[in-house]
């Protein structure tokens, strides 16, 4: 990283000899605070707190912020940096395209080789029957195009009555207007008027949560019928899609029971309506193969991606477009008239095309599948001992840990704490302090590593995480919060 720029005083300065650099920790973050506004972050709480931890380095699974402090990424930056820290190999080809076309549009009929092959390689990795792609900046963006381009398809198949999309509460899709609408964070639907008109809602498949008194099987297929209900109410003929992430990532990691999907594509299927898999955390790897409906048995219409396509590295996201839908915005549909500046960006295309090469080269999907992925299970079903843990649940590099007031052996028997403990948020800030990032959902402790992890790194995470719950129980017993 470059030094910061002399106009701040002593901010970072070569530490003589050793060629690291040291940074003013006290002034970024005072210059963050008077001029950056985050994303979900309530402002004068982080003011109060002191402000933002600095990061300022990156090494595989690892971090470094301005103190020096280093960190196990157990959330790969936002779900995302698959292929690790440091890649030189990604920052050589942005370099490369950068001094050859850093940009061009690709609007008025024109195009550019990076986004032609990454294009051609996406339709080569995507399920069966996916030959088509657009290209955006991000998940958001990606799923605004899939309400623009379901409702499309619908209105040249001559059913525009078919304008209402489902999607599930506690999903998350992204953040602009209809991504958010979309997703089903009463938080977020609560500032700004949202959802838009034409977005409703049904019942997330946790087992924990509506579940009670039925096996894992059975309430999958009770789980995917409410979306059959949803469908009878509104009326078969207005619905023009379905929408869902195949394990919500955001919202919990909350993995559905095997018989959900299937019975979701089922439902699909008899009522004619369009199925979308939002692979935006699913995709590239996370799951233990190149898409996550892969793994959970069924076959979308529309694939939105971003995120692992770049490993984060330089934004770009996108919707994998099957035959069906293709067809008809093609041959019947003239002008689709969306898109975005940066859409199928060069940049950002050649960033992607070399982080699927390390990716295939590395046989990292495959690694998950076999190797991290289950020991990952194994060292999570070691921390589902703790005292403070209810359970865990993994699927390939995604986990959970439920962080509960009194164990009971069951999940729906568990005691759980007030939400205005805020025990999650408290959890969080020891695995922090103490070098491992874990993201708090509520009560619920989720990571999602990057795929490059080894088991012993699996393993040095877990006894971190361990040490932190123990942290975490000392302070709730000093609280008061548990006996």
């Amino acid at each position: 990283m470059a030094l910061i720029q002399e106009a701040l005083p002593g901010a970072a300065e070569l530490q003589a000899g050793t060629g690291a650099t040291v940074y003013d920790t006290a002034a970024l973050k005072q210059l963050d605070t008077a001029h950056h506004l985050h994303p979900f972050t309530d402002h004068a709480l982080l003011r109060q707190r002191g402000g933002a931890r600095v990061m300022v380095r990156g090494d595989g699974i690892y971090l470094w912020d301005s103190d020096g402090r280093k960190i196990i990424d157990g959330m790969s930056g936002l779900w995302c940096v698959n292929v690790g820290y440091g890649r030189t190999g990604i920052a050589d080809a942005v370099y490369a395209q950068m001094q050859a076309l850093p940009f061009y549009n690709s609007f008025f009929n024109t195009t550019n080789v990076p986004a032609v092959l990454l294009a051609e390689q996406l339709a080569q990795l995507a399920p069966p029957k996916f030959g088509h792609v657009f290209f955006t900046s991000s998940g958001s963006e990606a799923n605004d195009t899939v309400v623009r381009m379901v409702r499309r398809y619908w209105d040249l198949m001559e059913q525009p009555q078919r304008q209402v999309i489902i999607s599930r509460r506690n999903a998350y899709h992204g953040s602009t207007m209809a991504a958010a609408s979309l997703g089903g964070m009463a938080g977020m639907h609560a500032q700004g008027g949202l959802p838009i008109p034409g977005i409703v809602h049904i019942g997330q498949p946790s087992y924990a949560e509506a579940g009670q008194g039925m096996s894992e099987a059975e309430f999958g297929i009770k789980a995917a019928g409410w979306l059959e209900e949803q469908i009878l109410e509104l009326g078969a003929g207005q619905v023009a899609a379905f929408i869902g992430e195949p394990v919500q990532g955001a919202g919990g990691v909350i993995i559905p029971p095997p018989t959900y999907w299937p019975e979701i594509q089922r439902i699909c299927d008899k009522y004619g309506i369009l199925l979308v898999s939002d692979e935006v955390i699913c995709g590239f790897g996370r799951l233990g193969r190149w898409f996550g409906c892969e793994l959970m048995g069924f076959q979308p219409d529309l694939i939105a991606f971003a995120k692992g396509v770049t490993s984060g590295y330089v934004p770009l996201g996108g919707v994998l477009v099957s035959a069906r839908v293709a067809e008809v915005l093609v041959e019947r549909g003239g002008d689709f008239n969306h898109g975005f500046t940066y859409s199928g960006h060069p940049v950002a295309c050649a960033a992607a095309l070399e982080n699927i090469r390390i990716l295939r080269e590395e046989k990292l999907v495959e690694k998950v599948a076999a190797e991290t992925g289950p020991h990952l299970k194994a060292a999570f079903a070691g921390l589902a001992l703790h005292p403070l843990v209810g359970q865990a649940e993994t699927c390939a590099l995604v986990a959970a840990l439920d962080l509960v007031r009194v164990k009971r052996g069951s999940v729906h028997a568990n005691e759980r704490f007030a939400a205005k403990d805020a025990v999650g948020m408290i959890c969080r800030g020891h695995m922090f302090d103490n070098g491992v990032i874990m993201r708090a959902v509520g009560d619920r402790m989720i990571v999602a590593p990057p795929l490059v992890i080894t088991r012993q790194q699996i393993d040095e995470m877990a006894e971190r995480i361990w040490a932190c719950l123990d942290l975490t129980l000392n302070d709730l017993k000093a609280r008061g919060l548990v006996g």
